[in-house]
């Protein structure tokens, strides 16, 4: 009877009543706590410890004025931009409640011809042309004091590096003082002029700078350092050296110095230089470039560096375009994930992908007073190969491929005390140097030993940091937007970060880059290439052997016979060397073909466990709460 009685209330007018009164009640107040549930498992969508710890320190309120054309008309084609200035908004309403009121935030709208448009102009905020005709704004103004930092649009396409981008804005008004960055290298960084000649010759024109000087810039005061320095500036507090090549012994010197003063120094050596090519004289072709290393210095610290061989790894390998467009293994192009990536540091812990094209590695024992982290390593599966082979081809390399056993070095920290590796003080490498005074080449003017202890980033591969291996560039809305491909900048940027001062940018730029590579898959594949391989390689050297026989069969000739007549045992011989040529090209077309089936049939069973297996879940435990509700029922 009772449960009848409270079954007609709830179904009542008043009763329903009731319940929307206390859903909108229920709503209003949960809508005051801004929280949501973060499911994703790098937790992308969470403030990080370091955005928390930048607004922990802020001192005095920092005035956020965000713009956005709430108002505007959208097309379909770009309905996506009201959903994500909401994530915008949102992500902004938690920086606000975790600053404690440190952060006072304001939204306009700016409508055509209004104050806020104006505003947003000021602020540095740039409308973006709808195909309408209208301007769509997305962008914020940060300010604290004097000090002001503006986005002039949020691009979709860098959605992952949102919360860094708000908090190095943060960040830069509440320290407006840059660190000075210095950056070294013979590559065309910085850009490059329009060449009249060689745009004359169809080689194009001059160069943009590379996306990592332009990143450095947003955050440092960047200087660059010429290749022929005899001294770094004192102002530097961290250096940036690319590609040395046949650097000479003063400029070594200076880096020393630079390192005895307490100066941070990130080196990108190379082993082979794609990009060096690049900027070869072009009557020459894409030969792959020299290699570079800093020889004295890497001698001082106990430091190999082979700059003439490159890491290939077939856990690690990429698939690029070979010859006639055909995807193709490489590798000696590395994707390093995983194991690879070293997660108890910092600088590395929340990378996921590095792509390293044609590395070198380190080997060798730190002297004592230096201890070595490495950062980036291969797997077991790792050989090294001779640089101008692995710029051939990938083929050449998995043909006689033979793992090591050893996992290689790509990029490694020094920490410690540093000793001078020029304890008779600066060289007397070129003519400048001998023409000067005895006086400034006493060994006592210079620094023997660091004070305190210091740290040395070296990294086997100086590609990495070139923009066709780092970004996605593509237009939007007539803005040229570019997008990470992998964790290479970040991981730069994270480096300089830790050795430049603060840190806690860290934590929040590296959730930036996210990927998940399928590690179970690349062994599987791995452990097939080398199954394969053998077999490949034999039936290749039986057909290399027997159309080598068939040559010289044909220079055989007999010399009482006409020039092109063989006699009837050569040409017996010769049908029995064709027929065998031809059986072996077939089992090594059938070899190349097990090879690609393997792979393909890992791909579609990670395919369909993908597709079947979440359905399979929920079907089976709806049949099992099924069967257990039914059970209860018929004891009843």
């Amino acid at each position: 009877m009772k449960k009848n009685s409270y079954e007609t209330f709830v179904y009542s007018v008043a009763g329903v009543a009731i319940l929307v009164i206390i859903l909108i009640a229920f709503n209003a107040l949960t809508g005051t706590f801004k929280q949501r549930v973060d499911l994703t498992k790098e937790k992308a969508y969470t403030l990080s410890a370091g955005t928390r710890a930048i607004l922990n320190k802020l001192d005095s309120k920092v005035k956020v004025r965000f713009y956005y054309s709430s108002s505007a008309e959208i097309p379909g084609e770009f309905i996506g931009l009201k959903t994500y200035a909401q994530h915008v908004k949102d992500l902004l309403d938690e920086y606000k409640q975790a600053a404690k009121g440190k952060i006072i935030l304001e939204q306009y709208d700016p409508k055509p011809d209004s104050d806020a448009e104006d505003s947003a102009r000021l602020d540095g905020v740039e409308g973006q042309m709808l195909p309408s005709g209208e301007k769509f704004y997305l962008g914020l103004s940060v300010s604290q004091l004097d000090s002001k930092e503006a986005i002039p649009f949020f691009a979709p396409d860098r959605e992952r590096l949102l919360e860094y981008d708000l908090s190095r804005a943060i960040a830069s008004v509440a320290n407006p003082e840059k660190p000075v960055v210095g950056v070294m290298s013979p590559l065309p960084v910085f850009g490059s002029p329009m060449n009249p000649m060689m745009a004359r010759m169809g080689q194009g024109g001059g160069q943009e700078p590379w996306s990592i000087i332009g990143e450095l810039k947003q955050q440092y005061d960047v200087k660059q350092v010429e290749m022929t320095a005899d001294k770094i500036d004192d102002a530097i507090k961290v250096l940036i050296v690319i590609h040395p090549k046949e650097i000479t012994e003063t400029a070594q010197y200076a880096l020393d110095q630079f390192i005895m003063r307490g100066g941070k120094l990130i080196a990108f050596l190379d082993a082979t230089s794609i990009v060096d090519s690049r900027n070869e004289n072009p009557m020459m072709g894409q030969m792959p470039g020299a290699g570079s290393t800093l020889d004295k210095l890497l001698k001082a610290w106990g430091i190999q560096f082979e700059n003439t061989k490159v890491a290939a790894d077939l856990n690690y390998k990429m698939r690029l375009m070979g010859r006639n467009n055909q995807p193709t293994d490489a590798p000696a192009f590395l994707s390093i994930s995983g194991d690879g990536i070293n997660k108890d540091d910092i600088a590395t812990s929340e990378i996921k992908d590095v792509w390293i094209p044609f590395g070198g590695v380190f080997t060798g024992t730190p002297v004592s007073g230096l201890k070595e982290t490495v950062l980036l390593k291969t797997t077991k599966d790792s050989q090294l190969v001779d640089g101008m082979m692995a710029s051939m081809g990938g083929e050449s390399v998995m043909n006689d491929f033979k793992p090591s056993g050893t996992e290689y070095a790509l990029a490694v920290r020094l920490t410690g005390k540093f000793k001078t590796a020029f304890p008779d003080g600066k060289p007397k490498d070129d003519k400048k140097d001998e023409k000067k005074p005895a006086d400034d080449q006493k060994p006592g003017d210079s620094l023997k030993e660091t004070k305190a202890d210091n740290t040395v980033v070296l990294f086997g591969d100086a590609d990495m940091l070139y923009d066709q291996f780092t970004i996605r560039k593509q237009n939007f809305l007539g803005m040229m937007m570019q997008e990470p491909m992998n964790g290479n900048l970040t991981l730069a940027q994270n480096l300089v970060e830790q050795l430049g001062g603060d840190s806690n940018l860290i934590s929040v730029r590296s959730r930036a880059t996210v990927s998940h590579p399928f590690t179970r898959i690349q062994k599987m594949e791995a452990r097939a290439d080398e199954a394969f391989q053998s077999k490949i390689k034999e039936f290749e050297e039986s057909k290399r052997e027997t159309q080598e026989k068939i040559n010289e069969l044909q220079r055989a000739k007999d010399p009482n016979q006409q020039r092109f007549v063989l006699s009837p045992d050569q040409q017996k011989e010769l049908e029995n060397l064709k027929k065998k040529a031809a059986e072996t090209n077939m089992k090594l077309k059938e070899e190349k073909k097990n090879l690609a089936r393997e792979k393909e049939s890992l791909q579609n069973t990670l395919k369909w466990t993908n597709i079947l297996g979440m359905p399979a879940v929920v079907a089976i435990t709806g049949l099992c709460l099924a069967g257990f509700k039914r059970k209860r029922t018929s004891a009843k």
